[in-house]
């Protein structure tokens, strides 16, 4: 019975030929994972995916600003992202007088693409297995610390190397399998990358934080970017001169669309996953810095939107914000409950029961792992109160007033360093224009307070005692203090410390007073976890080595790391947890639904001229079978952050929709897969260019794409 039991559990976290969990490296597809790829209906051969020295499909994808995905679809270097991927750039673009996020923008020529400073692309070029040279000063029971800062080293020194021979690339070792691997992965980064089409925010966002994470959807959540290059198509820095970048190759797009079962590939950057962490890290995650980010941003993002409904340039100033800061806080919201529903502890602990009786049959793996459990435990519960203070500190102090953001970092930056210098002023402008200093007060108030509340007095910053003794506990009467006597509030200031003024005494400011004492005290937690930190990291190293080594036979998957990953499945309905089962897709009479149900809600309103179009049922060549046009479509392939924006396509690598959103069912997956439950959303294709051409009148860059009929 326990054997049944064991297996049931392993075949949820680790990919099996029973399931499509996954998130592969194109460069490690084994046999029986390319087998099954080609069982599903992978028409394709798997060289095309991945290749170092021919042009493959790997070469139309891109790392989006490093927290995105995106894929190329022209030789003239058109890429298509998600509309909540390229937020921010239309919002900085954005005026109320040309107001991109509600009416879209469309760039009839090339000449009026729009420069976005700092946003960049990222090819993969090649990857290579470095885990000998990274072992190789390695011994059996060194040090933690003295094998992390070797392991760091190397590091470094492998990623360096690819620069010092090509400047054009950068080189960067990743950390795989807890720890136990590494690989070089080579980048090519083009950071000319200007906007050229955004659709409104009501058809980009349709639904908002009421839909977010929820099927059935209706988002077209897209945007369209160009890359640019010098006149050798490498790599250059805007320049009026530049010229649209010359993919090694573009993804075609089908219009043929999908049926249930038809075999769907998610080519993109997932951000991070933690499948094989331990019952405790799993845990203290959802007590600690999910609950902070839960708690925290309630509060913040309340305040915001209270002000961003009532005042339109505080609307464009704070929306990229915002829809940054929601989606996080839900997601946490979701991941702690269905933590919970799904028994996601439970499922872990009786692995790791499992995994101790398989310890204790063997001397030598006694010997290794004899008191890894126990050794978890203890650690784990130790750093519990600490690492609960710093998930607070962080998300009240370290992500909301950004005046204390800003301040912070004018205290933590190495101004000598001429890079870190021009870095930092660049960012910290940019900061500057997007605050309202009576918004940011709000803020400060509350978060004062929601830390006090949540924390032990033992991890106060020093600027609570000025608070009680200086403003008898009055939170309001402090921040008042704070913002009319701290220069920290004009970019005059900025300027000062940037050229390192000696007149101005910055410590002695208020603001970066409170900075001061808000990093002192993170830094006493941080000194306080060191030690703790080394132990529980070694052990999570070991904990993924015993189980692996207690399943020799089959093929693990390393957890996401934002590097490049293919995950594969079908197109897919499921049934929810209330037994309800959802379709696979969904068409424009659902928005039509979804306005009248939501009437006045401006989650769902929609732009009359876009509800006129939909409503002549003219689709044309991007209709379905029943003359309908798609929206939205699920998968089962395993995605997670970051993946937003990445390609999916059919078994011919044909490009039929972008990835944008998981489902409220498997919330939990980044921590423990679950394929009945875990669903992949996309929007299709079809309505991304509906949306284009139809409603956009962007004709001209419908012809730069290869469209498959």
């Amino acid at each position: 019975m326990k054997k049944h039991f064991l297996a049931f559990v392993l075949i949820l976290l680790s990919c099996t030929s029973y399931a499509d969990e996954g998130m592969w490296m194109l460069s490690r597809l084994d046999k029986k994972t390319t087998q099954l790829m080609h069982q599903l209906g992978l028409e394709m051969p798997v060289k095309q995916l991945f290749s170092e020295n021919n042009p493959s499909l790997k070469d139309a994808i891109v790392s989006f600003g490093g927290f995105c995905s995106g894929v190329v679809v022209s030789d003239d270097g058109l890429v298509f992202t998600n509309h909540h991927c390229g937020f921010d750039a239309i919002q900085n673009h954005s005026s109320v007088a040309n107001d991109y996020l509600k009416d879209g923008f469309v760039a009839a020529t090339k000449e009026q693409e729009l420069p976005n400073p700092g946003l960049f692309v990222s090819f993969l070029i090649r990857q290579e297995n470095v885990t000998a040279r990274i072992m190789k000063d390695i011994t059996p029971g060194m040090d933690e610390l003295k094998r992390s800062y070797i392991i760091d080293s190397l590091s470094y020194y492998i990623g360096a190397e690819v620069s010092e021979r090509d400047p054009s690339l950068r080189g960067v070792v990743n950390t795989y399998y807890g720890g136990n691997e590494f690989y070089l992965s080579v980048y090519k980064d083009y950071k000319d990358v200007r906007l050229v089409y955004a659709p409104p925010s009501s058809i980009g966002k349709f639904g908002g934080d009421t839909d977010n994470w929820v099927w059935p959807r209706h988002t077209g959540d897209f945007s369209v970017f160009r890359i640019y290059a010098g006149k050798d198509n490498k790599p250059a820095d805007y320049s009026p001169e530049n010229r649209p970048y010359v993919p090694r190759y573009a993804a075609p797009i089908s219009l043929k669309g999908y049926q249930k079962g038809t075999y769907c590939m998610t080519l993109g950057y997932p951000g991070t996953t933690d499948r094989y962490l331990s019952s405790f890290g799993i845990e203290e995650q959802m007590k600690t810095q999910n609950q902070a980010m839960i708690d925290a941003r309630g509060v913040k993002q309340a305040i915001w939107k209270k002000a961003m409904d009532t005042n339109d340039s505080i609307r464009i100033m704070y929306s990229s914000k915002y829809a940054a800061s929601s989606n996080y806080w839900k997601y946490s919201i979701g991941v702690n409950q269905s933590i919970i529903e799904l028994k996601v502890l439970d499922k872990k602990r009786a692995l790791e029961n499992e995994i101790a009786s398989f310890i204790s049959k063997s001397e030598k793996r006694e010997a290794k792992y004899g008191h890894l459990i126990d050794s978890l435990r203890i650690n784990y519960n130790k750093r519990e109160a600490l690492m609960h203070a710093a998930s607070y500190m962080g998300e009240c102090f370290g992500n909301a007033s950004e005046l204390l953001i800003i301040s912070t970092q004018a205290i933590t930056t190495d101004f000598s360093d001429a890079d870190a210098k021009k870095s930092a002023q660049e960012e910290m402008t940019s900061e500057y224009a997007n605050i309202n200093l009576s918004i940011d007060k709000k803020v400060l108030v509350d978060m004062l307070k929601l830390y006090r509340e949540k924390v032990d007095t033992t991890y106060l910053p020093a600027a609570y005692k000025s608070i009680d003794s200086d403003f008898k506990g009055d939170y309001q009467a402090y921040v008042d203090h704070l913002y009319s006597t701290s220069e920290m509030v004009g970019l005059k200031c900025l300027d000062r410390i940037c050229s390192r003024d000696t007149t101005f005494q910055m410590f002695e400011d208020p603001m970066i007073s409170l900075a001061a004492d808000v990093v002192a005290k993170f830094v006493d937690l941080y000194q306080g976890m060191a030690d703790l930190n080394v132990k529980i990291s070694r052990d999570e190293r070991f904990y993924n080595e015993a189980l692996q080594a207690m399943n020799e036979e089959r093929s693990f998957y390393p957890d996401a790391n934002s590097t490049m990953r293919l995950s594969f499945g079908i197109v897919s309905p499921y049934k929810s947890k209330n037994a309800a089962v959802s379709s696979y897709s969904t068409t424009t009479k659902g928005i039509f639904e979804k306005v009248s149900k939501y009437k006045g809600d401006n989650d769902f309103w929609v732009q009359p001229a876009f509800l006129d179009l939909l409503s002549k049922d003219n689709f044309g060549r991007y209709a379905d079978k029943k003359g309908e046009l798609n929206v939205c479509f699920i998968s089962n392939n395993d995605i997670t952050g970051g993946n937003s924006g990445s390609a999916m396509f059919n078994g011919k690598g044909e490009l039929i929709g972008l990835a944008f959103d998981g489902n409220w069912e498997g919330m939990s997956s980044n921590l423990l897969y679950d394929a009945s439950l875990q669903r992949c959303i996309g929007v299709d294709i079809r309505y991304v260019l509906f949306v284009m051409e139809k409603y956009g009148k962007a004709t001209h860059l419908i012809k730069e794409l290869q469209l498959v009929e």
